[in-house]
This record gives structure tokens, C-alpha cells and sequence, in this order.
């Protein structure tokens, strides 16, 4: 058999899942380099609610205002801006830089960049619920781990509390929670990881339940592996196939229930910028702007859909490895 027959071909969701996955990442990580200030503000009487693809002369000025225009034209060592059919003239010893600017994914009420937004709220987003969901995993494998392979009294402690936090209904324990403290990205972060750990552990117990008689634990305890060596050489690499399946799909709830954490205005605080947020100060002129609603649910669509293809896409090389 050659090596290329050995190494089983991954499914087309899964491929597809994880490059949208992985190009959200790479959105998130440089886009903020190249997209600028999301909270810069410019001009919000020339450049408000401009819609995707819009171009407009903008002047900075060495204090860090700016003034835009329809046009802009040199007059000697001055810069002159037409605005409405009137000339506005900035001194040239008063500029910083001027030039055409291309506003790609359009601009808000007060005039900031949306794709700026995007892209920094991209990296907050997909950052809060990658960090959320590593919270969920330290504790769900460890909880899980620990009563699977103990038992007796520990595991029925365990899950009974388990059991306990699962009957909470958690979009209201978060609401309430998020009201009682202040909003903070730290605050989030620990209030999605420790709302969403139950099913880790509980996945992670039943892997441990069906692989601790097998034959090859009952090897590893026969030559003296200790407990430890045992779970975390033998029993979790075991487990990892439907654990990657259940973070998939756990990473785009954590999304999407901090994104609506952020819209309720529970989440992440402006001037920052989530998806979430966006989508919140898009609604008061969604009739007139569709693209400040539009475009950050669009890409909170896209991270859910592809954390789902990823997660199938797990589950078929799983069956297909069987």
C-alpha cells in the first residue's frame, strides 16, 4: 500500500470548512494592519452612510481632523475641496496628507470606514470565542476525564453538577450576568467559557466510559502506567476525533451568542467594534443603509456555516477511517 492509499482524503466539507475558517483568521489577523483606525471619524457631513464602492477627496490635517470633499485640486501650496458645489481651501502648511480614498465596504452615520470595522471586529468576535472555547475545553476534558475515569462517587458528583448547570437556561444566566457586571472582553470571555463546558464533559466522560475496558488501557495499567500517563497518553487522543466535532460546532455558538450578547448591548462596548455591535447600530437606518446590518451578519453567517462544515466534515473522515 503506498503511502498516498494509506492517508485517507479529506472530505470536501472539511476542507471547505476550515479554509473559510482559516481565511477569517487571517482577515482577522491582518486585516487591522491594512484597513486603519476603526474609530477614526471623517468628516460625517460629506462622508456619512456612503455605500459600498463610494470614493471621496479627503484632506488630514497635522492635528488629525479631517475634511473631505467630491473633488480636490491644488491651488499653488494650498488644497482645495469641492463640498456641495461650494470650494472649502485648506492651507497647505495645515496638511498632513491628502488623496482619493475608496470607502470598499462603505461608511457608517459618523463616517468611519465599515470595512475597517469589519476587520477589527473580526479579529474581537473570532477572538472572544476562540478564547471561550478554550476555557470550555480546559474544563470540560478535565471534569470529563476525571469522572469517567474514577468513577463511582466522583462521577456521580460530577455529573450531578453537571446535570444542575444544564438545567439553567444560559442565554438568561448570561443575560443576567452580563447586566450584573460590568461589560468587559475578559468578563465574556470566562462568562461564554464557563456557560458552555457541561457538554464537553459530558462527551469527553462517555468517550472515557467506552475506551477505559478496552484492551489497550488494560495493557497500559498491566505494565504499571500510572493514572495520569493513562488519560492523557492513551484515553484523550482516543477521544479527540468527536471532540474536535463537538469544538467545531461550540465555536459557532460561542459566536453567535456573543455577537447577540453584543447587539443587545451586553457584549463588547463601542467604540470597540464586534460584528455584533455593528449589527446593532446598523438597525436605526437599515432602510437606508442596508450595509452596516448586512455585511457583519453576513460574515457571523459565514463563521457559523463553516465551524457546521468543518464539524461534518470531522464526522464523515471519522466514518470513513472506521
Amino acid at each position: 500500500m503506498t503511502l498516498a492509499g494509506a492517508i485517507p482524503r479529506w472530505p470536501r466539507r472539511l476542507r471547505a470548512g476550515l479554509g473559510l475558517l482559516a481565511a477569517l483568521s487571517a482577515l482577522a489577523v491582518v486585516g487591522p494592519w491594512m484597513a486603519g483606525d476603526p474609530t477614526a471619524i471623517v468628516d460625517p457631513k460629506v462622508v456619512g452612510l456612503l455605500p459600498p464602492g463610494s470614493v471621496r477627496a479627503v484632506v488630514v490635517r497635522r492635528d488629525g481632523t479631517t475634511v473631505a470633499g467630491d473633488a480636490l485640486r491644488r491651488s499653488g501650496p494650498d488644497w482645495v475641496l469641492v463640498r456641495g458645489g461650494a470650494e472649502v481651501t485648506v492651507t497647505g502648511s495645515e496638511v498632513a496628507r491628502a488623496g482619493v480614498r475608496r470607502f470598499w465596504a462603505g461608511t457608517d452615520v459618523v463616517g468611519r470606514d465599515v470595512l475597517a470595522r469589519l476587520v477589527n471586529g473580526a479579529r474581537v468576535s473570532l477572538g472572544v470565542g476562540a478564547l471561550a472555547l478554550a476555557v470550555a475545553l480546559v474544563l470540560g476534558v478535565g471534569v470529563g476525564l476525571l469522572a469517567g475515569w474514577r468513577g463511582g462517587i466522583v462521577d456521580a458528583l460530577l455529573m450531578r453538577l453537571v446535570d444542575a448547570l444544564l438545567a439553567i437556561p444560559m442565554l438568561f444566566l448570561l443575560l443576567f450576568l452580563a447586566a450584573l457586571f460590568r461589560p468587559s472582553l475578559a468578563v465574556l470571555v470566562l462568562f461564554l467559557g464557563f456557560s458552555s463546558w457541561m457538554g464537553v464533559a459530558r462527551l469527553v466522560r462517555g468517550q472515557v466510559l467506552s475506551l477505559k475496558e478496552r484492551d489497550f488501557i488494560l495493557a497500559a495499567r498491566a505494565i504499571g502506567a500510572g493514572p495520569w500517563r493513562i488519560a492523557f497518553r492513551h484515553l484523550l487522543p482516543n477521544a479527540l476525533t468527536p471532540l474536535a466535532q463537538d469544538a467545531a460546532l461550540r465555536l459557532g455558538d460561542l459566536i453567535l451568542v456573543e455577537a447577540s450578547l453584543s447587539f443587545l448591548g451586553l457584549g463588547v462596548q463601542p467604540p470597540a467594534a464586534s460584528w455584533g455591535t455593528m449589527v446593532a447600530e446598523g438597525q436605526e437606518v437599515l432602510a437606508n443603509a442596508w450595509w452596516l446590518t448586512g455585511l457583519p451578519t453576513a460574515l457571523v453567517a459565514a463563521t457559523v456555516i463553516a465551524a457546521a462544515l468543518a464539524a461534518d466534515g470531522l464526522q464523515e473522515l471519522a466514518r470513513s477511517e472506521t
